[in-house]
């Protein structure tokens, strides 16, 4: 095999990642459409809730390795277009209304009606339905989600009520090169597309940032994006 006919093997998978998205979409349509059966027992919804919620964290994940080779690359675009905060929020919430009714997860939204902002919608939407379904994940029964202004940011927060970020990942607040660790329980890659999605955002001044931070006494943990 000459060099011509050798492999770029990261090429290759993010064409395979395409094809993995594209059939884990059709997946999760006929997830939803299961559900919908009236001959299921109460246990059988819960099990098809979980299932719909672990392919979620699959097409999730496979997101961030596509986006994260695209920057590597150079080649992630960019769309900074003005948008809906509410109905961003409302669509991630959505996506997952099966396992919040099966788990009997209550979601607040406190956001200012009509709010609208400047961003890239689908990257911010990635994002932030990747740190709802981490939340999901490790929360009791509870979720807030809350939007604001904070001159000059647009600052998004998602708290649960879990048992907190181990210090590991709380280390991301002070180390800004924060690094993909797959030894450790949690990988850290979340963050790590986070963070470079959040830095993408920027004006002549400021750019974004993300941080992380526990509730007093175990209460529950905060994860905070700021757009400029």
């Amino acid at each position: 095999m000459n060099n011509h006919d050798q492999l770029d093997f990261s090429t290759v998978l993010a064409t395979s990642i395409h094809d993995m998205k594209n059939s884990l979409f059709m997946l999760l349509q006929s997830i939803e459409s299961l559900n919908l059966a009236d001959n299921l027992t109460a246990h059988q919804h819960q099990s098809v809730a979980d299932l719909h919620y672990q392919t979620s964290r699959i097409n999730s994940t496979l997101m961030q390795l596509l986006a994260l080779y695209r920057d590597e690359k150079k080649q992630l675009p960019i769309y900074i277009e003005q948008n809906s905060v509410n109905e961003l929020i409302t669509d991630i919430v959505e996506r997952h209304r099966l396992y919040l009714q099966s788990r009997h997860i209550n979601v607040s939204i406190e956001i200012k009606n009509d709010l609208i902002a400047y961003f890239d919608l689908d990257l911010i939407n990635y994002l932030l339905g990747d740190i709802f379904i981490n939340a999901l994940r490790h929360t009791k029964d509870s979720v807030i989600i809350s939007v604001s202004y904070e001159t000059p940011f647009l600052v998004f927060k998602v708290e649960d009520n879990g048992n907190g970020y181990p210090q590991d990942m709380l280390d991301v607040n002070r180390n800004s090169s924060y690094t993909f660790n797959a030894n450790k329980g949690r990988s850290g890659l979340g963050l790590i597309f986070a963070k470079k999605i959040a830095e993408q955002h920027k004006t002549d001044n400021h750019k974004g940032n993300i941080s992380l931070e526990n509730k007093p006494n175990n209460s529950g943990s905060i994860f905070t994006l700021r757009l400029p």
